[in-house]
């Protein structure tokens, strides 16, 4: 399953009505760091093409950012990487943490 793009909350809502477990990373288009981190992801992506993931630019969906970070009280950051269960966030991390390895063993351990 190829990773998508996310504009909107309604989007993000239906995601999340779905169910199922998923990777969202939150990714600046301006932050050197941020490119760093999104590398990192689209080789964990490329690697494991069946974790449901999705990704949102930060300066194009801020209301859905702040969203994401007001109702499931995550301080907002950038990058960041999240991962829902059962409509809550079970983990997340962010800036030099978000690496292959540690999406590997944070995404597969679900």
């Amino acid at each position: 399953m190829p990773k998508k793009k996310l504009d909107s909350v309604e989007q993000f809502q239906e995601v999340l009505k779905q169910g199922q477990p998923f990777l969202l990373i939150k990714h600046s288009l301006t932050c050197p760091i941020s490119q760093g981190a999104f590398a990192e992801y689209e080789k964990f992506v490329k690697d494991y093409p069946n974790v449901d993931t999705y990704y949102l630019y930060v300066q194009e969906a801020r209301p859905l950012s702040n969203y994401i970070a007001e109702t499931f009280g995550v301080k907002h950051e950038s990058p960041q990487a999240l991962l829902f269960e059962n409509g809550s966030v079970v983990w997340h991390t962010s800036h030099w943490n978000i690496t292959y390895d540690t999406l590997k063993k944070e995404v597969m351990k679900s």
